[in-house]
């Protein structure tokens, strides 16, 4: 069976975590997904990215704790090296990437989740990092990519004291940035990863690129980086062919160069 099944819509590749009956990840799910993330980087009819769960209760539930039972160091270190490579691998990606959040997003779950770019969640949606209830942490990027979204308050009740919330709650929390009603939220992200379509490719990667890097590089060195990265732009075909399309009032034809 294969955990991540790809499908093609537009210039849009829509990779769903199918692996019941709770999308749990596993080693080679995580390798595939960084392969397919890598794939789709070298693509460049693809512009955006949008992760779903297969079937109606979960988004994805993380880990399957089976994997951890017998309390192997070994183990445990491989497997957060997978969960590291293929969620960091994600949060690089060079498109946009939108979590299309339908159901329980728990633990790694959720962590894929932070490690996108934009999450829509649907109404019964349930999110938490539950790791340190079960003498774990969450070491796919959470501790980090849910202080940065929700502030140091929110994820110490979500990561420290096991606090779960709703999609109304999530979104109140800027934890999501849009909650839909049960079963849309798969066609709301694609409606949106339209949209992308829209925007020069090559100007959307370096836009993210200084989104991210403004979680780390203070202001007096980002805003310098922007300009200087503004002006690679007219290295590229996609900056001739965005300003003359605006010019003569048709549609640009991107190229992703």
């Amino acid at each position: 069976m294969t955990a991540i099944i790809e499908k093609i819509i537009g210039h849009t590749a829509v990779l769903t975590m199918s692996n019941p009956p709770a999308n749990t990840w596993t080693a080679s799910s995580l390798q595939l997904l960084k392969q397919k993330v890598s794939e789709l980087n070298a693509n460049k009819e693809i512009y955006a990215l949008v992760l779903t769960g297969d079937g109606e209760k979960f988004f994805s539930a993380g880990a399957d704790l089976k994997l951890f039972a017998d309390g192997d160091k070994g183990n445990a270190a491989s497997m957060a090296k997978h969960f590291g490579e293929a969620f960091e691998a994600l949060s690089g990606f060079r498109g946009v990437s939108i979590a299309a959040i339908n159901g329980y997003a728990m633990g790694g779950g959720l962590e894929v989740a932070l490690a996108c770019d934009i999450r829509i969640a649907e109404a019964q949606a349930v999110m938490a990092l539950p790791e340190a209830t079960v003498g774990l942490l969450p070491c796919a990027g959470g501790t980090q990519n849910l202080t940065a979204l929700v502030g140091e308050g929110w994820a110490k009740r979500m990561i420290l004291c096991g606090e779960r919330v709703d999609a109304d709650k999530a979104l109140q929390l800027r934890l999501v940035e849009e909650v839909v009603a049960k079963g849309s939220a798969l066609d709301t992200a694609l409606t949106l990863a339209e949209k992308v379509a829209n925007q020069s490719p090559s100007s959307v990667t370096v836009c993210k690129q200084l989104i991210q890097a403004g979680r780390a590089m203070p202001r007096t060195q980002a805003l310098p980086v922007e300009r200087e990265l503004f002006v690679g732009l007219f290295d590229t075909k996609d900056q001739a062919e965005g300003v003359n399309a605006f010019l003569e009032k048709r549609q640009a034809k991107w190229t992703n160069s």
